[in-house]
């Protein structure tokens, strides 16, 4: 399985002075990354990678701590990668063992998705509201399906 997250809630981007790169989490999603900690803490995730971006990182640090696992950067997540790249990556990840968890952006992963659904699979709705997650199913190393998580669905407290 690979769980394609979004990462939660930073403020409101034009309110940031500086790199956006270094926009940190808000409390709204501090509390979001914990949610997915919870949702995510009990699948046999091996890996987790993040785009370099700090709210993309803050939003899998409670799930690789909970896991005791480090958290590999890629830019292949960053915001306004090449999908392509990005694409290449996930196929790679397919053929690994253990689940991955990867964190990402409003651009990057509606590529995916695009790119995917461009093969046939089914990730009916294409959304990826900030905090959500995408379960995409892996069978004989390539994603069968895809299952949308709206943050919604796992607030603190509920799984």
């Amino acid at each position: 399985m690979l769980y394609l997250v979004r990462h939660a809630s930073a403020g409101d981007r034009r309110a940031w002075q500086g790199d956006d790169s270094v926009r940190p989490l808000d409390s709204k999603g501090l509390a979001q990354a914990a949610a997915i900690a919870e949702l995510l803490s009990a699948a046999p995730v091996r890996r987790v990678l993040s785009s370099p971006s700090v709210r993309c990182v803050q939003t899998v640090e409670s799930l690789a701590a909970a896991l005791g696992l480090d958290i590999g950067t890629a830019v292949e997540l960053d915001e306004g990668a090449d999908g392509s790249r990005t694409e290449a990556m996930l196929d790679y990840l397919c053929g690994l063992p253990g689940d991955s968890v990867l964190c990402s952006h409003g651009d990057v992963i509606p590529e995916v998705l695009w790119r995917l659904a461009h093969r046939g699979v089914d990730v009916t709705p294409s959304r990826c509201k900030k905090a959500s997650v995408w379960e995409l199913h892996v069978v004989d190393g390539a994603v069968t399906h895809g299952v949308y998580r709206p943050p919604r669905l796992f607030a603190a407290g509920t799984s």
